[in-house]
């Protein structure tokens, strides 16, 4: 028989219970026991929620209180020696290596492959020591036996750890530590097997990667070394095609493989000529990353098509992926459009799917014939809807021209005529964006909401929100100043909400980091702006001060990228559509007299596909889209953009073609390392490094920021120099936002009276 296999559920809870419960833990609010009581009872719940599904291979070890790849750095005893003084607490030191602590700042932080999930990244020193800590992963396993659960534990693969991680030695290659990094991973293997584990999952995602001679060489070693380990080793890859890696991962000496059949189906013949029936082979047919309800019918025929040339016993039907990626349940969405909700299916709705898939597999579709009925209307009522479709907006967008991408000076001359205009002195000081959405901003949103506060009510609480942060900002000396959107819920869903072409959910949250969730919008149909969006805002809080204050929108790139996106059209076309809502926006905030707009795009490189020979076209069409969303306004307005926790190294000329006249980055975790690539490009164009690690309750002093800036004006000319925070304010504190832009001001304040 065919078997059913999850790789991977949502840790966060359908009604973000982990979020609660660790910030409550981290404020002090709560105990350790009363944060490992939530996460034992969101494991329990929804390893009972796979098994009442039917799923066969049920994952374990895929919770997490933070990030999968911290996981793994704990349980190979690999934490920096910088944690090692702060706290014997491993709880603690799990938390201070994620967010920072008083003596160490936090490890750093990016993206994980393509999508918006950040994980936390390993470093690497050439004395490095690995020393297996397998409590976990068996303490999970053994949790879940106890329900009457079989599982299959995860971890994160010793080829994706190394490739993942970040050597901290010059001139070290971090593949040096493969043979002392295996025997941890032995010792986590054996001991899982001692507890009675009879498989493991091991994801191995860097197969999806353009790989080197010595991460090939890296495979063929580790899994010579795994394979002794006496427990079944299933290697899971997803998010892309094995290519020319497919080779390398059908030879490994493991007992299956999991690939992902929605981001390439076309390698499922290759797939089928290269695995051997001597391992498992893992079909991964339900999309794990979108929302959209599994084509049943079209699942099947590929299914088949493998059932066909292969023993049934040999194949599992899975997600592409894990479902970390998915909202947990749609049965919450009680207020969503019923034909849009018809049409959608989150992560306990795809495992139904996969388990409805099984069956048919092993028993025919009649043997599931209402749930393939129901697929079919459901199809053809996406199909055929008259609300996808605007053929005013797919005109507006084929009838874009060169000229439509073009400022009308270089930057040189916009330049000149800016820095006239604003007059701002060496190393301005400005912050992201956002400002903290306190208790009280949230609970004003929350009763205009339900009908609590008026419409008049709400206003007025908002003007004197954002008064009063143009106030804190003069008195802290900015030169550039923010509105601090305490009218937006989020810098995609609160476009999202003013578009046409969008829907939203109650409940649909997903992670992002720790416990930071977001509730991507859905975009399902074509994008167009009925109205101004963020123009009232904007110029309200100009006019409370003579200084500039930047407009703030969110790119289309990243509206894009954050959102869960109709898949019956080329991302592309969806991404042009947003960029001329933008485009109107940006020219509306001129009008209106603001001279300073902030279009950010921090999921820009999030969107690279995966392989190399894939990037051209991808970044061809997201510089074009950023420069039509930017290039409707005169020389003299200062367009800035905003990118965080992306490498820029092989993406320079891509960055410099966007042609934003300031640029801010994440650059404090990474000790200004990240702005390397800057000075290797000579980027033309102003910089804005970030000085303050945001994600971190951690304020570092004056002196730190001041030397993170002298190390950046030894490399990027003080005179393109901005100064400002990694990112946006929205999850701060006052006090703490206050204190840490004051030491700002005063960092700034000593460059300009020494660096010329």
């Amino acid at each position: 028989m065919i078997k059913s296999a999850n790789l991977g559920f949502p840790r966060i809870g359908a009604k973000r219970e982990l979020k609660k419960a660790l910030e409550a833990y981290w404020k002090g609010e709560s105990d350790r026991e009363t944060l490992q009581q939530t996460a034992a009872d969101l494991r329990a719940r929804h390893w009972r929620l796979q098994d009442a599904a039917g799923i066969d291979i049920i994952p374990s070890n895929d919770f997490s209180l933070y990030d999968q790849v911290l996981d793994m750095t704990a349980a190979l005893g690999a934490a920096p020696a910088r944690f090692a003084s702060e706290t014997d607490n491993e709880l603690d030191l799990y938390f201070a290596m994620a967010r920072g602590a008083a003596g160490a700042p936090a490890m750093e932080m990016t993206k994980w492959f393509n999508t918006n999930y950040h994980y936390i990244v390993p470093e690497f020193h050439a004395d490095q020591v690995f020393k297996a800590n397998s409590k976990k992963a068996v303490g999970e396993y053994l949790e879940a036996r106890a329900l009457g659960v079989e599982t299959r534990p995860v971890l994160i693969g010793p080829v994706t750890y190394l490739a993942l991680g970040k050597a901290k030695d010059k001139a070290f290659d971090p593949f040096s530590l493969l043979p002392r990094l295996l025997p941890a991973y032995a010792a986590i293997l054996a001991d899982l097997k001692n507890a009675g584990a009879k498989a493991v999952q091991i994801d191995e995602p860097v197969l999806s990667l353009d790989l080197s001679a010595t991460e090939r060489a890296a495979f063929e070693n580790a899994y010579d070394v795994l394979q002794g380990s006496g427990i079944d080793i299933t290697v899971a890859t997803y998010f892309e095609g094995l290519r020319d890696n497919l080779s390398l991962a059908a030879s490994l000496p493991v007992d299956g493989l999991h690939v992902d059949l929605n981001c390439a189906p076309e390698q499922l013949n290759a797939v089928l000529d290269s695995v051997g029936e001597e391992k498992t082979l893992s079909l991964g047919v339900v999309d794990g990353r979108n929302i959209w309800r599994t084509d049943l019918a079209a699942a099947l025929c590929v299914i088949e098509q493998a059932k066909a040339r292969r023993a049934p016993e040999t194949l599992v039907i899975a997600p592409s992926c894990s479902l970390l990626h998915a909202p947990v349940d749609l049965d919450y969405e009680t207020k969503l459009d019923p034909a849009l909700k018809s049409w959608m299916a989150f992560a306990k709705q795809k495992l139904e799917e996969v388990s409805i898939l099984t069956k048919a597999a092993n028993n025919g579709r009649n043997s599931v014939a209402q749930a393939f009925a129901d697929s079919d209307a459901a199809v053809e009522a996406r199909n055929t809807s008259a609300r996808i479709h605007n053929s005013a907006v797919a005109e507006r967008a084929a009838g874009v021209t060169p000229g439509d991408l073009t400022r009308v000076n270089s930057f040189d001359a916009r330049n000149q005529v800016q820095r006239a205009r604003f007059n701002l002195p060496p190393f301005p000081t400005t912050t992201i964006g956002s400002f903290p959405q306190t208790a009280e901003v949230r609970k004003a949103r929350a009763a205009h909401k339900r009908g609590a506060l008026d419409y008049a009510g709400y206003q007025a609480f908002l003007k004197e929100e954002t008064r009063s942060a143009i106030d804190r900002q003069l008195r802290l000396g900015l030169d550039v100043l923010v509105h601090g959107e305490f009218e937006r819920n989020d810098m995609v869903e609160y476009f999202g909400e003013k578009l046409e072409g969008f829907a939203f959910t109650r409940n649909g949250w997903v992670q992002s980091y720790g416990s930071r969730c977001v509730k991507p919008p859905v975009i399902f149909g074509d994008v167009s702006r009925p109205a101004p969006m963020t123009v009232e805002w904007s110029a309200y809080a100009q006019s409370l001060t003579d200084k500039p204050v930047k407009a703030m929108l969110t790119g289309p790139v990243t509206i894009l990228q954050w959102s869960f996106v109709r898949d019956d059209q080329p991302r592309a076309t969806t991404c042009r559509q947003i960029a001329l809502a933008i485009r109107d926006e940006a020219a509306d905030l001129e009008k209106a007299g603001l001279a300073m707009i902030q279009i950010d795009e921090p999921a820009f490189r999030e969107g690279l596909p995966l392989r190399e020979r894939d990037r051209p076209d991808y970044l061809q069409w997201a510089v074009d889209c950023f420069r039509l969303s930017a290039s409707a306004v005169k020389d003299e307005t200062q367009i800035h953009t905003h990118m965080c926790y992306s490498e820029f190294n092989d993406i320079m000329p891509s960055i410099a073609a966007l042609d934003a006249d300031v640029i801010s980055i994440e650059t404090s975790r990474s000790d200004m390392e990240l702005l390397d690539a800057f000075a290797d490009f000579d980027y033309p164009n102003e910089i804005g490094p970030g000085v303050w690690d945001i994600h971190s309750p951690r304020i570092p002093p004056a002196e730190e920021m001041e030397s993170l800036l002298r190390k950046a004006a030894d490399v990027i000319p003080p005179d393109q120099i901005w100064v400002n925070p990694d990112c946006g304010l929205k999850t701060r504190g006052w006090e703490e936002t206050q204190s840490a832009l004051g030491h700002m001001v005063e960092a700034a304040r000593r460059l300009r009276e020494t660096v010329r």
